[in-house]
């Protein structure tokens, strides 16, 4: 018995080192992941604006090669979680890790508006995948401070989001061979980064997760269920917002102000700057006030903000950068929601959100670039600044229609005695 109980310290020990050791593997892969997940959207914003002009593409070719985006996001919410539950999360990440590195060789041999595009939508597959697989990997590792650090990990993606455009910008500018590396290039370096998370991905072991007999919310449930609903029109809304600034809004600096890219990179960087910060900074806010009530302020925060910078002109471009601080917090805040609503099928509502969020988005990113071809159209030839501020306008009014969906979610769940 003496041995017995003296090598038992020693055995809880080891133990509890090898879990330390496997918990900062896994660490590095959820907070790697964000860092390559907010790099590989965000560095598209400086590089549209040159694809665009390499293969001669009207505004509605952009918006939709834009809309594959979502197109290949919402692919990835229908498959994603039955492939984790297949092969394991951690199978899964590293798959989405590898298929980001193989879509930037598809994105750098492209010499075609199709070829471009499929190779576009193979990546936002992959982008996906990642996304859902981190976060099903932060909710089986973040069992303690669980809201802190899932803000932290999206502050990890708000930072890599904000050097983004401002290192895109750079590196297309790198002579290599008395050239150019160009988007393309660009897009081959900033991809292969994706390998690194790997490393920790195959040295970790996550967890398996627990299952929960208590789920009672299901999907037939959620159809009838008006709440869900003007939820997803919060978050769809919401969302479009937010990714439709990553998109369009170097296009716009450029065309509209004739900003160099290289400016118009720093404006966005700038946008993702304070949206970094605001997630890190006001994330408490929102649990003091309460959730409904801090989406619709901050949501027509962001509107009024991108709508004013709009109606002053170039003098108000700043304005484009500060609605990051009111965009940033509807996506993590409606999560917390849901899992408020929701706290006996989280995952189920999330699944049923988040698909009908990606519907939203491809028909966004189509609208956006359909209304600045027919404003153009409308006015002729001088019309062009117009029709991007017809778009952009768009942008701004969705936030604001996320706010007035908020406010009605805000009235409904009041009158129900179940307000959060």
């Amino acid at each position: 018995m003496e041995i017995k109980q003296q090598s038992l310290p020693y055995e809880n020990e080891r133990e509890m080192v090898h879990t330390k050791w496997n918990y900062y593997m896994l660490l590095a892969v959820v907070f790697g992941g964000f860092l390559v997940f907010g790099l590989s959207e965000n560095v598209k914003g400086p590089a549209i604006t040159i694809m665009q002009s390499d293969f001669q593409l009207s505004q509605s070719q952009l918006g939709i090669l834009l809309a594959l985006n979502s197109l290949g996001y919402l692919l990835a919410c229908t498959f994603t979680s039955a492939l984790s539950n297949r092969i394991g999360v951690k199978w899964t990440t590293i798959l989405a890790f590898a298929c980001m590195a193989l879509s930037g060789f598809f994105i750098y041999l492209s010499a075609s508006y199709g070829s471009l595009s499929a190779a576009y939508f193979f990546l936002y597959v992959s982008n996906g995948i990642l996304e859902i697989g981190l976060g099903i990997m932060a909710a089986q590792i973040f069992t303690r401070n669980t809201g802190m650090m899932m803000n932290l990990s999206h502050f990890f993606y708000g930072l890599s989001s904000t050097v983004a455009p401002s290192i895109a910008a750079s590196v297309m500018g790198w002579q290599v061979r008395g050239g150019e590396l160009g988007w393309r290039g660009m897009y081959l370096l900033v991809l292969l980064l994706s390998i690194i998370p790997i490393l920790p991905a195959l040295a970790g072991r996550v967890p398996k997760e627990s299952a929960d007999a208590g789920d009672s919310t299901s999907y037939r449930s959620l159809l009838r269920d008006p709440v869900a609903w003007l939820i997803v029109a919060v978050l769809s809304f919401g969302v479009v917002s937010e990714i439709a600034v990553g998109s369009w809004l170097v296009n716009f600096l450029v065309k509209a102000y004739g900003w160099s890219i290289g400016d118009a990179s720093h404006m966005l960087s700038l946008f993702f700057l304070f949206f970094m910060l605001a997630r890190l900074f006001l994330g408490p806010v929102t649990d003091r006030i309460g959730f409904t009530v801090s989406i619709m302020i901050f949501s027509a925060f962001s509107g009024i903000c991108s709508m004013a910078a709009i109606l002053i002109g170039e003098a108000g471009a700043i304005l484009f950068a500060v609605a990051g601080v009111g965009i940033a917090l509807i996506y993590p805040t409606v999560m917390a929601l849901l899992a408020k609503r929701y706290p006996k099928g989280t995952g189920t509502a999330i699944t049923f959100t988040v698909t009908l969020m990606g519907v939203a988005s491809v028909i966004g990113n189509l609208l956006i670039g359909f209304i600045i071809d027919f404003v153009n159209g409308l006015f002729g030839k001088g019309g062009e600044v117009i029709g991007l501020q017809a778009g952009y306008g768009f942008i701004a009014f969705l936030a604001i229609l996320c706010s007035l969906c908020c406010f009605i979610l805000y009235t409904l769940l009041r009158r129900r005695g179940e307000l959060v």
